[in-house]
């Protein structure tokens, strides 16, 4: 069956003259249109996912084709039955992608147009994998990569992007005298991160060109290597990147069986992204933690209109109780 929808993703880093209100004039075009999806925008470049039926994203390329600068903006593209948003955002930051960094001011920033890591076709990244004498470091966030990565790839020992740069500070001394390949899921976080690892005084730095969208789609390597799902950051949580042998490596966050269906922490002062089975979900008030599940402001709890009885009961099905209730 035809699929109607596109999804499309992208990302250039370009000197953006007043971004505010090209931000402004290009969230206006994108409503006329009738576009969904989410874009940032900044002085040094635009990234974005947006998704709509065929013409509309036509009409969307078309349209970012024509604007100074971004004539050869490259468009990963996805097929999709279904709308990827609901609704359609685009924001003005100060930078698409933020390192992180007490020293990271704006005007010593990594401009990955002067500085980033060497260009890796999915097959030069394919054999990067098989040599045993390259590290392989995955970007992302922690819950990114326990839905899927790259086998051998190295997991840092943090929870998101920004801790990133510190963490590969810590850990300078396993690598620094090593090949490093880094990667992410379209290629704008390593466009940045392997910029600074330059700066930083690596000498062989490489990152996936496109990034794991593009790995998927290679007509050569077919995902291979890909172990898991590939998360993205829209209404469709993960899509399949490995087309040769696909394996599910995603464990439920309660009891370790595999999974791959990721919900957030039902108290809204974590959030954690983790990944639960429905019925371990209705069975752990989808709390990631004892103090989540007893949280007065439990979003699990209010969404099923829970009465205080039957959390009591849940509670007690496994072991706990309501007695070290979180104050408001």
């Amino acid at each position: 069956m035809a699929k109607d929808i596109r999804v499309l993703l992208y990302y250039k880093y370009v000197p953006i003259e007043n971004a505010e209100k090209f931000a402004a004039d290009h969230l206006a075009f994108c409503k006329s249109i009738g576009l969904k999806g989410r874009i940032l925008v900044a002085d040094e470049g635009i990234n974005g996912t947006v998704s709509g039926d065929y013409e509309t994203t036509q009409k969307y390329m078309d349209y970012v084709h024509s604007l100074p600068g971004m004539e050869d903006l490259w468009f990963k593209i996805d097929e999709e039955n279904e709308q990827a948003f609901k609704k359609m955002f685009v924001r003005y930051k100060k930078e698409i992608v933020h390192l992180g960094l007490e020293d990271n001011d704006f005007d010593n920033d990594i401009n990955p147009l002067e500085t980033t890591g060497a260009y890796l076709s999915p097959k030069e990244f394919k054999e990067a994998l098989l040599d045993e004498d390259t590290v392989v470091l995955d970007t992302r966030n922690d819950y990114e990569y326990d839905l899927g990565h790259f086998r051998g790839a190295i997991r840092p020992d943090i929870r998101n992007f920004r801790e990133l740069p510190q963490w590969v500070r810590d850990n300078k001394e396993k690598f620094m005298d090593k090949r490093v390949v880094v990667y992410c899921t379209g290629g704008v976080r390593c466009e940045k991160f392997s910029g600074w690892m330059v700066r930083e005084g690596y000498k062989d730095v490489g990152q996936l060109h496109g990034g794991i969208a593009t790995y998927g789609k290679d007509p050569e390597v077919q995902g291979e290597l890909w172990d898991g799902k590939m998360y993205v950051f829209d209404e469709r949580i993960s899509v399949d990147i490995n087309h040769v042998n696909p394996v599910v490596i995603g464990k439920d966050w309660f009891d370790g069986t595999p999974c791959e269906r990721y919900v957030n922490c039902g108290n809204p002062e974590c959030n954690r992204r983790i990944l639960t089975s429905e019925e371990n979900e209705d069975k752990y008030l989808r709390g990631c933690s004892h103090e989540c599940r007893v949280h007065p402001r439990n979003r699990y709890v209010a969404e099923n209109g829970l009465s205080q009885a039957e959390v009591v009961e849940r509670l007690a099905a496994i072991g706990e109780s309501l007695e070290t209730l979180v104050a408001q």
